[in-house]
Order: structure tokens, then sequence, then C-alpha cells
């Protein structure tokens, strides 16, 4: 197996550990009656186990391949200090203003957005589209919570948590996908 393919594998493998484990986190935000109530438990679980897997592919494959881009690590990580911060600051304005229920409107905005500076720094253009619709799923949470009695977390826990889980998955289907 050349370098390339290897170091691929073992970023899918990687993708689809992350997003497992946020997929999961996103299927838990919501509090929610039965039957949706299960079915968030399954998506939990099939996100869990994405999550596994892909840890097992970049952990057969670590050290393999071609090594590191260490040139990425320092906007990689001012990327993800600049997401933690947007929505940690965001989350206290709107605790602070009575408006708790849209934090994870917020917190989808900030995670959709982003995916943006991160698909030319991790070379996936996918990431890109996921962004998107990460975006729409926090307006849509924000519009059903202003317009409905449904809740906006419902809207957003449920649709990033789908969005989340289909590209892990994806991630490893790329993966193991032969040449």
């Amino acid at each position: 197996m050349s370098d390339l393919l290897t170091a691929n594998r073992r970023q899918a493998g990687l993708t689809a550990l992350y997003l497992g484990i946020f997929a999961m986190v996103w299927f838990s935000v919501p509090a929610a009656e039965q039957p949706l109530r299960a079915l968030l438990v399954v998506g939990s679980i099939a996100a869990l186990l994405t999550a596994v897997l892909g840890g097992v592919l970049s952990a057969r494959l670590r050290g393999a391949g071609s090594p590191r881009d260490r040139a990425a690590d320092r906007p990689y990580l001012l990327i993800v200090v600049a997401e933690f911060a947007a929505a940690g600051l965001g989350a206290a304005v709107l605790i602070a203003a009575g408006r708790s229920e849209y934090v994870p409107v917020l917190v989808c905005l900030v995670v959709g957005l982003h995916f943006f500076p991160l698909a030319p720094l991790l070379r996936d253009p996918l990431l890109r589209p996921l962004g998107g619709a990460l975006c729409l799923v926090a307006a849509a949470g924000l519009v059903t919570g202003l317009a409905s009695a449904v809740s906006a977390g419902l809207v957003v826990g449920v649709g990033a948590g789908l969005l989340l889980l289909g590209y892990a998955v994806q991630a490893l289907v790329r993966a193991y996908r032969p040449t």
C-alpha cells in the first residue's frame, strides 16, 4: 500500500473517530419522548461504533505512511481555539440573556462554520458541504424554536447528529473501499 493511500486511510479513520464521538454527543443533546428517544439512543450507539471502528483503523495505521504534516498543527489549533471561544462566549451571552434554549443552535452554527477553514487545511473538500449543512440545521433549529413548540435543541441535536454520523460513516467507507 502506498504511503499516500495509507495516510489517507489513517486520516479517514481519525475523521470517523472524531465525528463519531461528536455525533454521539449531539444525539444526547435533545430531551425527547419515546419513540424518538429510542431512536436517539440507537443513533448514539451507531455513532459510538463508528468512532470505535475509526479509532481502530487509525491506530492500526499509526506510524505507517507519510509523516504527519506539522505545518498544519498551528492553524488547526487556532481554528479549534477560535471555535471553542466563539461557542463559549456566545453561550454565556445567551444564558445571561435568558435564552439558553438557543445555545445548541449557536454551537451548531459555530461548528458548521469551523469546517470551512478546516477543509483546505485537512485537504478534505467535502467538509465544506458538511459545514454548510450544519449551518442550515442551525437555521432550521432557530426558526423552529421561534415559530413552534418544538425545541430548537431537538432539531439541532437530531440534525447535527445525523450529519456528523453520516460523514463519519462515509469516511470509513472511503477508507475501506478497495483501491
